[in-house]
């Protein structure tokens, strides 16, 4: 005798009522895009976390493309690998989540554009102005886009 767990009626029911909304809604621009985004950012924090966690491959030489962040991240070793791995996972999980239209993807999203808020934030108050500035106008207007309503209600 095998035993499912059968989802509630009321789950049923939302997704049945998402789906028939989708299908109606008329494409929203700029939704595959910012996936890319997603993947994107994955791909280079996944690129970032391997050449920090196994040092001495030939991947090491994409650093010569920004080697004052190399020189930055170096001292902290393989952890900062393990965080830009975790991030890759973070960015991975929003795209997956992004390109099925679930909020749990959407809100993912958006928290990750908060985190790069503030660390841009960070950046110009320790008085790198150009970076600090330049990143803040960049996420806030994809922060802009996320918020939008048509955008959050593709999600619902």
């Amino acid at each position: 005798m095998t035993f499912t767990i059968a989802e509630p009626v009321y789950i049923q029911s939302v997704d049945h009522q998402r789906a028939e909304a989708k299908q109606g809604a008329k494409p929203v621009p700029g939704i595959t895009a910012f996936g890319a985004f997603l993947l994107f950012g994955m791909s280079m924090a996944s690129l970032a976390g391997t050449t920090f966690v196994w040092r001495g491959t030939f991947l090491d030489r994409i650093w010569t493309l920004n080697p004052t962040a190399y020189r930055q991240l170096v001292p902290w070793g393989r952890s900062v690998g393990a965080a830009f791995l975790l991030l890759a996972v973070a960015l991975g999980a929003a795209a997956v989540g992004w390109f099925r239209r679930r909020l749990w993807g959407w809100r993912l999203a958006v928290a990750v554009i908060v985190i790069q808020i503030i660390g841009d934030t960070v950046n110009l108050l320790r008085g790198d102005f150009v970076r600090g500035l330049i990143g803040i106008v960049f996420a806030g207007a994809l922060m802009i886009y996320l918020l939008r309503p048509e955008i959050e209600g593709t999600f619902l």
